[in-house]
């Protein structure tokens, strides 16, 4: 529509300037029209086509005769370049297709806080289901909550960023297995003052962000995904999906959201420095296991 409109309007100028000049009636052999062989409205529609796609049949002409038949050749000429950019960009981001890319990077259902090199984590686990890669993939987060000023004010929607530490220790990730990105909470982090019963009660979300430029098209594309606090599981760890058969890896997608519970102190990580850190946790640990094996022994001997 948008070439055939811009034929006929310019079919339409090119016949008022014939028009105009009189080159529709009949003249002797001395006068010299704007364009050669303009006769009717449909003349100068072929013209109009001519001029736009330069293919130039040779019939038709324009002459020297009027200035504002060159400059409107010029203007044609000029749109119908603009035109095949327009269309061009159009049809490379339709073909392109760089949402339906993002659709193919995956992230899990839920978010895990547990325990990670002594250090309570907040982790989600990443992946990417096709073999072209995503180059200079970079993820970002930030938690959205409502936090209060010092000097009163409510903030209803207050957005902070988190700092990761993923196992390539910057930003920039390299998809080709499913990765989980890890985010130490301490003093620095929004969540270290967050227990597992806070985490029951606030309203927060951790919104996520992948950026990263398509491989095969150079287009750059951005998936998200967010977890609210009930999609946040305390105390449980995600399982491996990566395993070596034969010599090569292999990668199970069909546990790629699932988690085992393991052992995670419940207080926050405020708490947890406060009272020694994990290894005074682990210790607490393994007392309170000894202790239950002591009260255990004595009841079964018992009954036997």
């Amino acid at each position: 529509m948008s070439f055939l409109c811009s034929w006929l309007l310019f079919g339409m100028i090119w016949w008022l300037i014939a028009f105009a000049h009189g080159d529709l009636d009949a003249k002797g052999e001395d006068f010299v029209p704007c364009v050669t062989d303009i006769h009717s409205f449909s003349s100068a529609f072929l013209f109009s086509i001519e001029v736009q796609v330069t293919i130039g049949f040779g019939g038709r002409m324009i002459t020297e005769e009027c200035v504002s038949a060159i400059v409107i050749l010029i203007l044609q000429n000029i749109v119908g370049l603009v035109i095949n950019a327009i269309m061009l960009g159009c049809i490379f981001m339709k073909t392109a297709q760089a949402n339906r890319r993002a659709e193919t990077l995956i992230f899990s259902k839920h978010a895990v806080i547990t325990v990670r090199n002594n250090n309570l984590c907040f982790m989600f686990r990443l992946g990417d289901l096709r073999k072209s890669m995503i180059i200079s993939a970079t993820v970002h987060m930030q938690v959205v909550r409502k936090t209060i000023t010092s000097e009163g004010e409510i903030v209803p929607l207050d957005q902070i960023d988190i700092q990761m530490d993923n196992p390539v220790g910057t930003n920039s990730i390299f998809l080709v297995s499913p990765l989980i990105i890890s985010h130490v909470i301490d003093k620095n982090s929004p969540l270290y003052d967050l227990s597992a019963a806070d985490l029951q009660r606030e309203d927060i979300e951790v919104i996520v962000v992948l950026e990263g430029v398509v491989e095969t098209t150079g287009i750059t594309t951005q998936a998200r995904t967010s977890y609210l606090s009930e999609e946040i599981l305390w105390g449980q760890r995600f399982v491996p999906t990566v395993s070596e058969e034969d010599g090569m890896y292999a990668v199970d997608y069909s546990k790629f959201g699932n988690t085992v519970r393991v052992a995670t102190p419940s207080c926050s990580a405020r708490a947890l420095d406060e009272a020694g850190g994990m290894e005074r946790f682990k210790l607490h640990e393994s007392s309170s296991s000894a202790s239950l094996r002591r009260r255990i022994k004595p009841q079964n001997s018992t009954d036997l």
